[in-house]
């Protein structure tokens, strides 16, 4: 029987393991967790995305969630917009930005565009988890099963940080 470790360490051997399965899933990006169920009241996860994963403009509305994100290795564009989709603030961050990460209050459209392959995100947040429901999803941020319309959507928020 294996004992589970009390402790782990967030390594350059984890973060090479993780994108690799996220090199290998569809939607080029793949989550590490930390916690032992979603249920947990916190969740503490690592994300490993490829340039290309598309993360459509959310909010965590209903229910009502906060999140923190730092950025561990490579680099992304978070984007911040107003109920109306226009675009209030957007920043890149990364470990070699001057900004290495971001903290966002329950109900902000927000959205990331990933600037590096191997990008890994370090990520906690309220649980229990609850999946994005479709009144979460910004209905100006393409629908996830429109590849020509993701793949430009991304290729024009790209463009918004060179």
């Amino acid at each position: 029987m294996e004992v589970k470790k009390q402790y782990q360490y967030i390594d350059s051997e984890l973060m090479a393991k993780v994108a690799e399965q996220a090199t290998n899933s569809p939607r080029k990006r793949m989550n590490y967790n930390f916690h032992s169920s979603t249920d947990e009241p916190v969740n503490r996860l690592l994300n490993v995305m490829h340039r290309g994963s598309y993360l459509p403009v959310h909010r965590h509305l209903s229910p009502a969630r906060s999140e923190s994100i730092a950025v561990l290795k490579g680099r992304v564009g978070v984007l911040f917009y107003d109920n109306d989709g226009n675009l209030t603030d957007k920043r890149e961050v990364g470990p070699q930005c001057d900004c290495v990460g971001f903290d966002i209050e329950a109900g902000v459209w927000h959205g990331l565009v990933v600037l590096e392959d191997d990008t890994v995100l370090f990520e906690i947040k309220q649980g229990p988890f609850a999946p994005i429901t479709p009144d979460n999803l910004a209905p100006w941020s393409p629908a996830a099963n429109d590849a020509e319309a993701v793949e430009q959507y991304v290729k024009a928020l790209e463009k918004l940080f060179i």
